[in-house]
Protein backbone atom coordinates (compact mmCIF):
# COMPACT_ATOMS: atom_id res chain seq x y z
CA UNK A 1 0.00 0.00 0.00
CA UNK A 2 1.48 3.31 -1.03
CA UNK A 3 1.48 6.11 1.50
CA UNK A 4 0.16 8.82 -0.80
CA UNK A 5 -1.65 11.82 0.68
CA UNK A 6 -5.44 11.84 0.45
CA UNK A 7 -6.66 15.04 -1.21
CA UNK A 8 -10.01 16.66 -0.50
CA UNK A 9 -12.22 18.45 -3.00
CA UNK A 10 -10.28 21.67 -2.46
CA UNK A 11 -6.98 20.02 -3.29
CA UNK A 12 -5.79 20.13 0.34
CA UNK A 13 -4.06 17.15 1.91
CA UNK A 14 -6.03 15.42 4.66
CA UNK A 15 -2.79 14.28 6.18
CA UNK A 16 -2.54 17.80 7.59
CA UNK A 17 0.49 19.94 8.25
CA UNK A 18 2.80 20.08 11.22
CA UNK A 19 2.62 23.14 13.43
CA UNK A 20 5.23 23.93 16.01
CA UNK A 21 3.36 24.30 19.26
CA UNK A 22 6.03 25.28 21.84
CA UNK A 23 4.82 28.68 23.03
CA UNK A 24 1.24 27.73 22.22
CA UNK A 25 1.31 24.94 24.75
CA UNK A 26 2.24 27.47 27.43
CA UNK A 27 -0.39 30.01 26.37
CA UNK A 28 -3.19 27.44 26.38
CA UNK A 29 -2.17 25.73 29.63
CA UNK A 30 -3.00 26.47 33.26
CA UNK A 31 0.66 27.49 33.67
CA UNK A 32 0.11 30.17 31.04
CA UNK A 33 -2.84 31.54 32.94
CA UNK A 34 -0.87 31.59 36.21
CA UNK A 35 1.96 33.56 34.57
CA UNK A 36 -0.51 36.01 33.07
CA UNK A 37 -2.30 36.58 36.38
CA UNK A 38 0.97 37.11 38.24
CA UNK A 39 1.96 39.80 35.77
CA UNK A 40 -1.46 41.47 35.96
CA UNK A 41 -1.36 41.45 39.76
CA UNK A 42 1.97 43.21 39.91
CA UNK A 43 0.81 45.91 37.48
CA UNK A 44 -2.55 46.25 39.24
CA UNK A 45 -1.10 46.79 42.71
CA UNK A 46 1.33 49.44 41.50
CA UNK A 47 -1.35 51.22 39.49
CA UNK A 48 -3.83 51.09 42.38
CA UNK A 49 -1.43 52.71 44.80
CA UNK A 50 -0.50 55.48 42.38
CA UNK A 51 -4.09 56.19 41.30
CA UNK A 52 -6.15 55.94 44.49
CA UNK A 53 -3.70 57.13 47.04
CA UNK A 54 -2.80 55.63 50.38
CA UNK A 55 -6.14 55.93 52.27
CA UNK A 56 -8.44 54.50 49.58
CA UNK A 57 -5.88 51.82 48.72
CA UNK A 58 -6.00 50.61 52.32
CA UNK A 59 -9.81 50.24 52.08
CA UNK A 60 -9.44 48.27 48.86
CA UNK A 61 -6.78 46.06 50.41
CA UNK A 62 -9.06 45.44 53.40
CA UNK A 63 -11.87 44.29 51.10
CA UNK A 64 -9.58 41.99 49.19
CA UNK A 65 -8.25 40.58 52.46
CA UNK A 66 -11.81 39.63 53.47
CA UNK A 67 -12.31 37.97 50.09
CA UNK A 68 -9.05 36.07 50.56
CA UNK A 69 -10.18 34.76 53.97
CA UNK A 70 -13.43 33.48 52.45
CA UNK A 71 -11.58 31.71 49.64
CA UNK A 72 -9.04 30.35 52.13
CA UNK A 73 -11.83 28.73 54.21
CA UNK A 74 -13.40 27.43 50.97
CA UNK A 75 -10.10 25.84 50.01
CA UNK A 76 -9.34 24.26 53.39
CA UNK A 77 -12.80 22.70 53.67
CA UNK A 78 -12.93 21.54 50.05
CA UNK A 79 -12.41 18.02 48.72
CA UNK A 80 -9.18 18.72 46.86
CA UNK A 81 -6.16 16.47 47.22
CA UNK A 82 -4.09 17.61 50.26
CA UNK A 83 -1.01 18.11 48.08
CA UNK A 84 -3.01 20.35 45.77
CA UNK A 85 -4.26 22.35 48.76
CA UNK A 86 -0.68 23.05 49.80
CA UNK A 87 0.13 24.30 46.30
CA UNK A 88 -2.91 26.57 46.30
CA UNK A 89 -2.02 27.94 49.74
CA UNK A 90 1.49 28.80 48.55
CA UNK A 91 0.07 30.44 45.43
CA UNK A 92 -2.47 32.46 47.43
CA UNK A 93 0.09 33.40 50.08
CA UNK A 94 2.55 34.63 47.47
CA UNK A 95 0.04 36.41 45.23
CA UNK A 96 -2.98 36.98 47.47
CA UNK A 97 -5.31 38.92 45.21
CA UNK A 98 -5.01 37.08 41.96
CA UNK A 99 -4.18 33.77 43.64
CA UNK A 100 -7.59 33.83 45.32
CA UNK A 101 -9.29 35.04 42.13
CA UNK A 102 -7.66 32.23 40.17
CA UNK A 103 -8.76 29.59 42.68
CA UNK A 104 -12.31 30.95 42.74
CA UNK A 105 -12.35 30.97 38.93
CA UNK A 106 -11.31 27.30 38.71
CA UNK A 107 -14.17 26.36 41.06
CA UNK A 108 -16.89 28.23 39.19
CA UNK A 109 -17.06 25.51 36.52
CA UNK A 110 -17.37 28.22 33.89
CA UNK A 111 -17.72 26.53 30.52
CA UNK A 112 -17.96 22.96 31.75
CA UNK A 113 -21.21 22.80 33.70
CA UNK A 114 -23.08 21.87 30.53
CA UNK A 115 -20.45 19.26 29.61
CA UNK A 116 -20.56 17.79 33.11
CA UNK A 117 -24.36 17.56 33.09
CA UNK A 118 -24.41 16.04 29.61
CA UNK A 119 -21.77 13.44 30.50
CA UNK A 120 -23.61 12.49 33.68
CA UNK A 121 -26.82 11.98 31.70
CA UNK A 122 -25.03 9.86 29.09
CA UNK A 123 -23.51 7.61 31.76
CA UNK A 124 -26.92 7.19 33.42
CA UNK A 125 -28.54 6.36 30.08
CA UNK A 126 -25.87 3.84 29.13
CA UNK A 127 -26.23 1.90 32.39
CA UNK A 128 -29.48 0.47 31.08
CA UNK A 129 -27.73 -1.42 28.29
CA UNK A 130 -24.57 -2.38 30.21
CA UNK A 131 -25.71 -4.21 33.34
CA UNK A 132 -23.18 -6.38 35.16
CA UNK A 133 -23.69 -10.08 34.52
CA UNK A 134 -24.06 -11.53 38.02
CA UNK A 135 -22.75 -14.96 37.05
CA UNK A 136 -19.53 -13.36 35.78
CA UNK A 137 -19.14 -11.32 38.96
CA UNK A 138 -19.74 -14.43 41.10
CA UNK A 139 -17.11 -16.35 39.12
CA UNK A 140 -14.62 -13.51 39.61
CA UNK A 141 -15.36 -13.41 43.33
CA UNK A 142 -14.46 -17.09 43.63
CA UNK A 143 -11.24 -16.48 41.72
CA UNK A 144 -10.21 -13.19 43.36
CA UNK A 145 -12.39 -11.46 45.96
CA UNK A 146 -10.38 -8.22 45.87
CA UNK A 147 -10.97 -7.81 42.12
CA UNK A 148 -14.69 -8.47 42.58
CA UNK A 149 -14.82 -5.69 45.18
CA UNK A 150 -13.10 -3.35 42.73
CA UNK A 151 -15.72 -4.20 40.09
CA UNK A 152 -18.44 -3.27 42.59
CA UNK A 153 -16.78 0.12 43.02
CA UNK A 154 -16.50 0.56 39.23
CA UNK A 155 -20.21 -0.16 38.82
CA UNK A 156 -20.96 2.66 41.25
CA UNK A 157 -18.89 5.29 39.43
CA UNK A 158 -19.69 4.27 35.84
CA UNK A 159 -21.09 1.61 33.56
CA UNK A 160 -17.98 -0.59 33.50
CA UNK A 161 -18.98 -4.26 33.89
CA UNK A 162 -16.37 -7.00 33.98
CA UNK A 163 -16.57 -9.60 31.21
CA UNK A 164 -15.48 -13.11 30.43
CA UNK A 165 -15.47 -14.59 26.92
CA UNK A 166 -12.77 -12.17 25.77
CA UNK A 167 -9.39 -12.82 24.21
CA UNK A 168 -6.66 -10.27 24.98
CA UNK A 169 -3.58 -9.81 22.81
CA UNK A 170 -0.70 -7.79 24.26
CA UNK A 171 1.56 -5.66 22.07
CA UNK A 172 4.95 -4.82 23.63
CA UNK A 173 5.66 -2.13 21.01
CA UNK A 174 3.60 0.39 19.07
CA UNK A 175 4.68 -1.04 15.73
CA UNK A 176 3.21 -4.42 16.68
CA UNK A 177 -0.12 -2.80 17.46
CA UNK A 178 -0.02 -0.85 14.18
CA UNK A 179 0.47 -4.01 12.13
CA UNK A 180 -2.60 -5.61 13.69
CA UNK A 181 -4.65 -2.40 13.42
CA UNK A 182 -4.26 -2.46 9.65
CA UNK A 183 -5.32 -6.11 9.51
CA UNK A 184 -8.43 -5.53 11.61
CA UNK A 185 -9.43 -2.29 9.86
CA UNK A 186 -9.49 -4.13 6.55
CA UNK A 187 -12.05 -6.57 8.04
CA UNK A 188 -14.52 -3.85 9.08
CA UNK A 189 -18.08 -4.38 7.84
CA UNK A 190 -20.36 -2.07 9.86
CA UNK A 191 -18.53 0.58 11.92
CA UNK A 192 -15.11 1.95 12.89
CA UNK A 193 -14.73 4.30 15.86
CA UNK A 194 -11.40 6.04 16.54
CA UNK A 195 -10.74 8.31 19.54
CA UNK A 196 -7.12 9.42 20.03
CA UNK A 197 -5.36 12.14 21.97
CA UNK A 198 -2.95 12.79 19.09
CA UNK A 199 -3.32 12.29 15.36
CA UNK A 200 -0.30 13.34 13.35
CA UNK A 201 0.51 13.26 9.67
CA UNK A 202 2.91 10.61 8.44
CA UNK A 203 3.18 6.95 7.58
CA UNK A 204 0.96 5.64 10.39
CA UNK A 205 -2.01 7.98 9.96
CA UNK A 206 -1.61 7.97 6.18
CA UNK A 207 -2.09 4.20 5.91
CA UNK A 208 -4.97 4.22 8.39
CA UNK A 209 -6.69 7.09 6.58
CA UNK A 210 -6.47 5.31 3.24
CA UNK A 211 -8.33 2.34 4.71
CA UNK A 212 -10.93 4.59 6.36
CA UNK A 213 -11.63 6.43 3.12
CA UNK A 214 -12.11 3.11 1.35
CA UNK A 215 -14.37 1.73 4.06
CA UNK A 216 -16.63 4.79 3.95
CA UNK A 217 -17.23 4.13 0.26
CA UNK A 218 -18.18 0.56 1.17
CA UNK A 219 -20.88 1.86 3.54
CA UNK A 220 -19.01 1.45 6.83
CA UNK A 221 -19.91 3.98 9.56
CA UNK A 222 -16.52 5.63 10.27
CA UNK A 223 -16.10 8.23 13.02
CA UNK A 224 -12.90 9.96 14.15
CA UNK A 225 -12.35 12.02 17.29
CA UNK A 226 -9.19 13.69 18.59
CA UNK A 227 -8.18 16.23 21.22
CA UNK A 228 -8.15 19.96 20.56
CA UNK A 229 -4.46 20.29 21.42
CA UNK A 230 -3.74 18.85 17.98
CA UNK A 231 -4.58 22.34 16.68
CA UNK A 232 -1.30 23.53 18.13
CA UNK A 233 1.02 20.85 16.89
CA UNK A 234 -0.25 18.36 14.32
CA UNK A 235 -3.50 19.24 12.48
CA UNK A 236 -5.03 22.46 11.12
CA UNK A 237 -8.14 23.89 12.78
CA UNK A 238 -10.38 23.01 9.83
CA UNK A 239 -9.36 19.34 9.76
CA UNK A 240 -12.81 18.04 10.79
CA UNK A 241 -14.32 19.79 7.76
CA UNK A 242 -11.70 18.23 5.50
CA UNK A 243 -12.54 14.79 6.87
CA UNK A 244 -16.26 15.42 6.45
CA UNK A 245 -15.61 16.25 2.79
CA UNK A 246 -14.62 12.62 2.16
CA UNK A 247 -17.56 11.28 4.17
CA UNK A 248 -15.89 10.74 7.57
CA UNK A 249 -17.58 12.49 10.52
CA UNK A 250 -14.79 13.97 12.62
CA UNK A 251 -14.92 15.83 15.93
CA UNK A 252 -12.27 17.74 17.81
CA UNK A 253 -12.76 17.54 21.57
CA UNK A 254 -12.58 20.90 23.35
CA UNK A 255 -11.00 23.23 20.75
CA UNK A 256 -8.59 25.63 22.41
CA UNK A 257 -9.83 29.07 23.40
CA UNK A 258 -7.31 30.71 25.75
CA UNK A 259 -8.44 31.97 29.16
CA UNK A 260 -12.16 31.66 28.36
CA UNK A 261 -13.42 28.72 30.39
CA UNK A 262 -12.29 26.11 32.89
CA UNK A 263 -12.66 23.33 30.33
CA UNK A 264 -9.46 24.01 28.41
CA UNK A 265 -7.48 22.19 31.10
CA UNK A 266 -9.49 18.99 30.60
CA UNK A 267 -8.10 17.03 27.65
CA UNK A 268 -9.25 13.83 25.97
CA UNK A 269 -6.18 11.65 26.55
CA UNK A 270 -7.90 8.39 25.54
CA UNK A 271 -6.76 6.00 22.81
CA UNK A 272 -9.62 3.82 21.55
CA UNK A 273 -10.26 1.96 18.31
CA UNK A 274 -13.42 -0.17 18.00
CA UNK A 275 -14.28 -2.22 14.92
CA UNK A 276 -17.77 -3.71 14.41
CA UNK A 277 -18.18 -4.20 18.17
CA UNK A 278 -16.00 -7.29 17.83
CA UNK A 279 -12.46 -5.96 18.17
CA UNK A 280 -11.06 -3.05 20.18
CA UNK A 281 -7.63 -1.55 20.86
CA UNK A 282 -6.52 0.33 23.97
CA UNK A 283 -3.15 1.44 25.32
CA UNK A 284 -0.64 4.25 25.15
CA UNK A 285 -0.04 4.36 21.39
CA UNK A 286 -1.24 7.51 19.60
CA UNK A 287 -1.50 7.84 15.81
CA UNK A 288 1.91 9.34 15.12
CA UNK A 289 5.10 7.96 13.60
CA UNK A 290 7.23 8.24 16.76
CA UNK A 291 4.89 5.78 18.49
CA UNK A 292 5.86 3.08 15.98
CA UNK A 293 9.54 4.11 15.80
CA UNK A 294 9.20 5.13 12.16
CA UNK A 295 10.76 8.43 13.19
CA UNK A 296 12.93 8.99 16.25
CA UNK A 297 11.99 11.30 19.10
CA UNK A 298 13.85 10.94 22.37
CA UNK A 299 15.53 7.71 21.35
CA UNK A 300 13.69 4.39 21.08
CA UNK A 301 9.98 4.77 21.88
CA UNK A 302 8.74 2.04 24.22
CA UNK A 303 4.95 1.78 24.19
CA UNK A 304 2.32 -0.89 24.77
CA UNK A 305 -1.27 -1.74 23.84
CA UNK A 306 -3.86 -4.49 24.01
CA UNK A 307 -6.39 -5.84 21.53
CA UNK A 308 -9.69 -7.21 22.83
CA UNK A 309 -11.86 -9.71 20.97
CA UNK A 310 -15.20 -10.66 22.48
CA UNK A 311 -17.65 -9.32 25.05
CA UNK A 312 -15.37 -6.78 26.76
CA UNK A 313 -15.26 -4.73 23.56
CA UNK A 314 -18.64 -3.31 24.64
CA UNK A 315 -17.09 -1.14 27.35
CA UNK A 316 -14.80 0.68 24.91
CA UNK A 317 -17.65 1.11 22.41
CA UNK A 318 -19.69 2.69 25.17
CA UNK A 319 -16.89 5.06 26.20
CA UNK A 320 -16.41 6.21 22.62
CA UNK A 321 -20.11 6.95 22.18
CA UNK A 322 -20.24 8.89 25.45
CA UNK A 323 -17.41 11.16 24.32
CA UNK A 324 -18.75 11.41 20.77
CA UNK A 325 -22.08 12.77 22.02
CA UNK A 326 -20.84 14.86 24.95
CA UNK A 327 -20.79 18.04 22.84
CA UNK A 328 -24.29 17.65 21.37
CA UNK A 329 -27.86 17.28 22.65
CA UNK A 330 -28.91 14.47 20.34
CA UNK A 331 -30.59 11.38 21.72
CA UNK A 332 -28.34 8.31 21.59
CA UNK A 333 -29.42 4.89 20.38
CA UNK A 334 -26.85 2.70 22.14
CA UNK A 335 -28.20 -0.69 21.15
CA UNK A 336 -26.99 -0.95 17.53
CA UNK A 337 -23.41 -0.58 18.75
CA UNK A 338 -23.15 -1.60 22.41
CA UNK A 339 -25.29 -4.74 22.39
CA UNK A 340 -23.74 -6.27 19.27
CA UNK A 341 -23.45 -10.06 19.83
CA UNK A 342 -19.78 -10.81 20.28
CA UNK A 343 -17.92 -13.52 18.44
CA UNK A 344 -15.94 -15.26 21.18
CA UNK A 345 -12.54 -16.74 20.22
CA UNK A 346 -11.95 -20.34 21.31
CA UNK A 347 -8.95 -19.35 23.45
CA UNK A 348 -10.74 -16.57 25.38
CA UNK A 349 -10.00 -16.80 29.12
CA UNK A 350 -9.93 -14.75 32.29
CA UNK A 351 -11.74 -11.55 33.20
CA UNK A 352 -11.55 -8.20 31.38
CA UNK A 353 -12.87 -4.76 32.33
CA UNK A 354 -12.17 -1.66 30.26
CA UNK A 355 -12.99 1.54 32.14
CA UNK A 356 -12.81 5.29 31.84
CA UNK A 357 -11.99 8.19 34.12
CA UNK A 358 -13.35 11.73 33.83
CA UNK A 359 -12.04 14.91 35.49
CA UNK A 360 -15.44 16.42 36.30
CA UNK A 361 -16.37 14.29 39.29
CA UNK A 362 -14.89 13.51 42.70
CA UNK A 363 -14.02 9.89 41.79
CA UNK A 364 -10.32 9.40 41.01
CA UNK A 365 -11.02 6.14 39.19
CA UNK A 366 -7.61 5.71 37.57
CA UNK A 367 -5.77 6.27 40.84
CA UNK A 368 -8.17 4.03 42.78
CA UNK A 369 -7.51 1.10 40.43
CA UNK A 370 -3.75 1.54 40.74
CA UNK A 371 -3.96 1.79 44.53
CA UNK A 372 -6.19 -1.29 44.70
CA UNK A 373 -3.53 -3.28 42.84
CA UNK A 374 -0.83 -2.00 45.18
CA UNK A 375 -2.84 -2.71 48.32
CA UNK A 376 -3.84 -6.24 47.30
CA UNK A 377 -0.43 -7.37 45.96
CA UNK A 378 1.38 -10.14 47.82
CA UNK A 379 4.41 -10.88 45.64
CA UNK A 380 5.21 -8.06 43.20
CA UNK A 381 3.90 -4.96 41.41
CA UNK A 382 5.84 -3.90 38.30
CA UNK A 383 5.05 -0.55 36.71
CA UNK A 384 5.96 1.32 33.53
CA UNK A 385 5.08 5.02 33.25
CA UNK A 386 6.47 8.00 31.31
CA UNK A 387 5.90 10.38 34.23
CA UNK A 388 6.09 10.19 38.02
CA UNK A 389 4.40 13.20 39.60
CA UNK A 390 2.71 11.73 42.65
CA UNK A 391 0.18 13.02 45.12
CA UNK A 392 0.66 12.09 48.76
CA UNK A 393 -1.78 9.18 48.71
CA UNK A 394 -0.24 7.39 45.75
CA UNK A 395 3.32 7.93 46.97
CA UNK A 396 2.33 6.51 50.37
CA UNK A 397 0.71 3.49 48.70
CA UNK A 398 3.86 2.76 46.67
CA UNK A 399 6.09 3.07 49.74
CA UNK A 400 3.83 1.04 52.02
CA UNK A 401 3.53 -1.76 49.46
CA UNK A 402 7.33 -2.00 49.26
CA UNK A 403 7.73 -1.74 53.04
CA UNK A 404 5.46 -4.73 53.62
CA UNK A 405 7.75 -6.90 51.51
CA UNK A 406 6.20 -6.67 48.05
CA UNK A 407 8.65 -6.29 45.14
CA UNK A 408 7.73 -2.87 43.71
CA UNK A 409 9.59 -1.80 40.59
CA UNK A 410 9.23 1.28 38.39
CA UNK A 411 10.53 1.71 34.84
CA UNK A 412 10.74 5.36 33.75
CA UNK A 413 12.29 7.13 30.73
CA UNK A 414 16.02 7.41 30.35
CA UNK A 415 15.60 10.14 27.73
CA UNK A 416 12.84 12.55 28.79
CA UNK A 417 10.40 14.35 26.50
CA UNK A 418 9.84 17.25 28.93
CA UNK A 419 12.39 18.75 31.32
CA UNK A 420 10.13 19.81 34.22
CA UNK A 421 8.20 16.51 34.55
CA UNK A 422 11.54 14.68 34.36
CA UNK A 423 12.91 16.77 37.22
CA UNK A 424 9.71 16.24 39.22
CA UNK A 425 9.96 12.48 38.77
CA UNK A 426 13.52 12.46 40.03
CA UNK A 427 12.37 14.46 43.03
CA UNK A 428 10.43 11.39 44.21
CA UNK A 429 13.34 8.96 43.82
CA UNK A 430 14.98 9.37 47.22
CA UNK A 431 11.80 8.85 49.23
CA UNK A 432 10.76 5.80 47.20
CA UNK A 433 14.21 4.20 47.28
CA UNK A 434 14.36 4.60 51.05
CA UNK A 435 11.19 2.50 51.32
CA UNK A 436 12.56 -0.23 49.08
CA UNK A 437 10.95 0.68 45.76
CA UNK A 438 13.29 -0.26 42.90
CA UNK A 439 13.62 2.32 40.11
CA UNK A 440 15.00 1.84 36.59
CA UNK A 441 15.54 4.29 33.74
CA UNK A 442 15.14 3.06 30.15
CA UNK A 443 18.49 4.00 28.64
CA UNK A 444 17.59 3.43 24.95
CA UNK A 445 15.01 6.21 25.04
CA UNK A 446 11.52 7.16 26.15
CA UNK A 447 9.00 4.94 27.93
CA UNK A 448 5.45 5.98 27.04
CA UNK A 449 3.81 2.74 28.26
CA UNK A 450 1.28 2.87 31.10
CA UNK A 451 1.39 -0.64 32.59
CA UNK A 452 0.77 -2.24 35.98
CA UNK A 453 1.29 -6.00 36.39
CA UNK A 454 1.02 -7.84 39.69
CA UNK A 455 1.51 -11.37 41.05
CA UNK A 456 1.15 -12.99 37.59
CA UNK A 457 -2.57 -12.47 38.14
CA UNK A 458 -3.58 -8.84 37.49
CA UNK A 459 -2.58 -6.18 35.00
CA UNK A 460 -3.66 -2.79 33.64
CA UNK A 461 -2.75 -1.46 30.21
CA UNK A 462 -4.12 1.89 29.17
CA UNK A 463 -3.59 5.64 28.90
CA UNK A 464 -3.28 6.63 32.59
CA UNK A 465 0.10 8.07 33.60
CA UNK A 466 1.33 8.46 37.17
CA UNK A 467 0.91 12.22 37.15
CA UNK A 468 -1.63 14.86 38.11
CA UNK A 469 -2.77 15.46 34.56
CA UNK A 470 -3.84 11.86 33.99
CA UNK A 471 -5.15 11.28 37.50
CA UNK A 472 -7.02 14.58 37.91
CA UNK A 473 -7.36 16.60 34.69
CA UNK A 474 -7.77 14.25 31.71
CA UNK A 475 -10.37 11.97 30.23
CA UNK A 476 -8.62 8.60 30.39
CA UNK A 477 -9.25 4.90 29.78
CA UNK A 478 -7.57 1.59 30.55
CA UNK A 479 -8.17 -2.15 30.56
CA UNK A 480 -8.05 -4.20 33.77
CA UNK A 481 -7.13 -7.86 33.41
CA UNK A 482 -7.46 -10.79 35.81
CA UNK A 483 -6.07 -14.25 34.97
CA UNK A 484 -5.88 -13.62 31.23
CA UNK A 485 -3.10 -15.62 29.53
CA UNK A 486 -1.41 -12.47 28.22
CA UNK A 487 -0.52 -11.37 31.77
CA UNK A 488 2.46 -13.72 31.58
CA UNK A 489 3.57 -11.87 28.43
CA UNK A 490 3.16 -8.49 30.16
CA UNK A 491 5.25 -9.68 33.11
CA UNK A 492 7.93 -11.03 30.76
CA UNK A 493 7.96 -7.81 28.74
CA UNK A 494 8.57 -5.80 31.90
CA UNK A 495 11.61 -7.92 32.76
CA UNK A 496 12.87 -7.72 29.18
CA UNK A 497 12.53 -3.94 29.28
CA UNK A 498 14.22 -3.79 32.68
CA UNK A 499 17.24 -5.59 31.19
CA UNK A 500 17.70 -2.55 28.92
CA UNK A 501 17.54 -0.12 31.85
CA UNK A 502 19.98 1.39 34.30
CA UNK A 503 19.11 0.82 37.96
CA UNK A 504 18.81 3.94 40.10
CA UNK A 505 20.50 3.88 43.51
CA UNK A 506 20.84 6.36 46.35
CA UNK A 507 24.32 7.11 45.02
CA UNK A 508 22.76 7.90 41.62
CA UNK A 509 20.40 10.37 43.28
CA UNK A 510 23.28 12.09 45.08
CA UNK A 511 24.98 12.76 41.76
CA UNK A 512 21.97 14.25 39.94
CA UNK A 513 22.83 17.62 38.44
CA UNK A 514 22.22 20.61 40.67
CA UNK A 515 19.88 22.11 38.07
CA UNK A 516 17.65 19.03 38.19
CA UNK A 517 17.49 19.12 41.98
CA UNK A 518 16.65 22.83 42.07
CA UNK A 519 14.02 22.50 39.33
CA UNK A 520 12.42 19.64 41.24
CA UNK A 521 12.25 21.62 44.48
CA UNK A 522 10.48 24.59 42.89
CA UNK A 523 8.30 22.59 40.48
CA UNK A 524 6.91 20.46 43.32
CA UNK A 525 5.36 23.58 44.80
CA UNK A 526 2.98 24.02 41.86
CA UNK A 527 2.98 20.48 40.42
CA UNK A 528 -0.77 19.88 41.03
CA UNK A 529 -1.60 23.13 39.21
CA UNK A 530 0.41 22.55 36.02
Amino acid sequence: MKNEPIIDENGMSLLGRKWKGGIGHVIFSRLGLIILLFAIQALFLVALWLWLGETISRLVYGGTALFEIIVFLWLINGQSDPTAKISWLILIGTFPLFGTMFYAWTKTEIGHRKVKKRLTNLVDESRECMDQDEATLAALKKRDAASASLVTYMERVGAFPVHQNTKVTYFPLGEKKFEQMLVQLEKAKTFIFLEYFIIDKGLMWGKILEILARKVKEGVDVRVMYDGTCELSTLPANYPKRMQAIGIPCRMFSPLHPFVSTTFNYRDHRKILVIDGQVAFNGGVNLGDEYINHIEKFGHWKDTAVMLEGEAVQNLTLMFLQMWHVSDDASVDWNPFVTVPATVPDDAAGFVMSYGDVPMDQDKVGEMVYMDILNSATDYVHIMSPYLILDGELETALKFTAERGVDVRLILPGIPDKAIPYALARGHYKSLLQSGVKIYEYTPGFVHAKVFVSDDKKAVVGTINLDYRSLYHHFECATYLVDTPCIQEIAADFLDTQAKCQAVSMDTVKHFRAGTKIASLFAKIVAPLL
